[in-house]
């Protein structure tokens, strides 16, 4: 065998021989602490190593116990402000309650005739979401009813990549904790839910050079 070849054979050898005895150790290792917990898995700890380098092993695979659902996030509800009613305009049952409901799209002429509504208004209209059986209330495509506060929900089954980064906080505005308690605003703090798109903004001037101010 020539010297190059021969000194590369050695090297893997060796290397395969480390490799064996570590493997011989692990397993002499694991032996002994299964008999120092009469053969049950050692304990493990949300803080062990193990469980961070494997955040999606469920816990009871580790020895843990089942995390309790009140720490599990929830997907649908989030904590936010009251909703941004008009002054005197909610309950919306004060005078919806002794009116009969009209499902005929048309333009409003009777009350409400302030709304303008631009938001994608060849398709949509009052009813597809605002809930006709009750006022106080919205109503998801599916005809789930929700109330205000929930109306991300509503906005959100057509409007998915901004809800998904508004539930992240990337869009619209959190306030709180990192890693606490948090508040969202809602869509309509922000968005006219009748005409969403923000209106053009005039210019500010621009800021004064360090050097121009005296």
């Amino acid at each position: 065998m020539p010297p190059r070849e021969k000194q590369i054979y050695q090297m893997l050898l060796t290397s395969t021989k480390s490799l064996l005895w570590m493997a011989l150790l692990a397993v002499l290792v694991s032996t002994a602490v299964l008999s120092c917990n009469g053969n049950e898995s050692p304990a493990i700890n949300e803080g062990d190593p193990l469980h961070r380098a494997n955040p999606l092993i469920p816990p009871t695979e580790l020895g843990l116990p089942p995390t309790p659902t009140a720490v599990q996030k929830d997907d649908l509800h989030f904590p936010v402000p009251p909703p941004p009613f008009s002054e005197d305009i909610y309950p919306c049952s004060n005078c919806h309650e002794e009116i009969v409901t009209n499902p005929q799209r048309r333009i409003l002429t009777d009350a409400h005739e302030e709304i303008i509504f631009t938001h994608d208004e060849q398709n949509r209209w009052c009813l597809d979401c605002h809930n006709p059986e009750d006022r106080d209330k919205l109503r998801l495509a599916s005809g789930q009813v929700i109330g205000f506060e929930e109306s991300y929900r509503l906005c959100g089954q057509c409007h998915g990549p901004k809800y998904r980064d508004w539930k992240a906080g990337v869009h619209g505005k959190r306030t709180g904790m990192w890693n606490g308690k948090k508040e969202y605003l809602l869509c309509a703090h922000c968005h006219n839910p009748h005409s969403p798109r923000f209106r053009p903004l005039a210019p500010e001037p621009s800021p004064e050079r360090p050097e121009a101010i005296r």
